[in-house]
């Protein structure tokens, strides 16, 4: 269970302020219909976390235990820094798939804009740390849904109101905080 709070604290406040919260807020205000938009980032990130949650395990097995605490300590403050950074997304991105649907063009774009994502860093290097992998991409995905679903259902008026730089500022330290727990462990 501590696996599957870990993550979702750790995605849903690093989410906060990312580009594809941001993404969420477009998609919102060009669609508006906030339904096929959820759906869409639930199975974008399902299937995003799945194979980065994957690629941790992976890595996981190929290091002996004390090069992987260090990797995954250093990839923490490295997130923890990238975390501090405000994130800017193309306008370009909410028209993927525009064509196909909103729950497609939500699902194209969402999956796309994810790639290479400093919560899909984390999501690897969380699966690379904790067991089961299950918990980590079900927490990674609960922590995506916390941060973007709120956005799609208030739009503007919410993502307004929200302090982004503290924000910011708090995931970062969440992750500093894990990569010193990691190596203190």
């Amino acid at each position: 269970m501590q696996t599957l709070l870990i993550s979702t604290a750790a995605v849903a406040i690093a989410e906060i302020g990312d580009k594809t919260q941001l993404l969420s807020l477009i998609l919102a205000a060009k669609y508006r219909r906030p339904w096929p938009i959820c759906l869409g980032i639930f199975a974008a990130t399902i299937v995003n976390h799945a194979l980065a949650g994957s690629v941790g395990m992976v890595v996981a097995q190929w290091l002996s235990p004390q090069t992987l605490k260090w990797i995954v300590a250093a990839s923490f403050f490295l997130v923890a820094a990238w975390t501090l950074i405000p994130d800017k997304v193309d306008d370009g991105d909410a028209t993927r798939g525009a064509g196909h649907g909103v729950f497609v063009a939500t699902l194209i774009a969402f999956f796309l804009a994810e790639m290479g994502d400093k919560t899909q860093i984390a999501t690897v290097v969380l699966a690379a740390q904790y067991q089961p992998l299950w918990q980590v991409v079900a927490g990674s995905t609960l922590g995506m849904l916390l941060a973007n679903v709120p956005v799609v259902w208030l739009g503007a008026r919410f993502a307004s109101r929200l302090p982004l730089k503290a924000a910011r500022i708090g995931a970062a330290l969440l992750f500093a905080a894990l990569g010193i727990w990691i190596l203190l462990r």
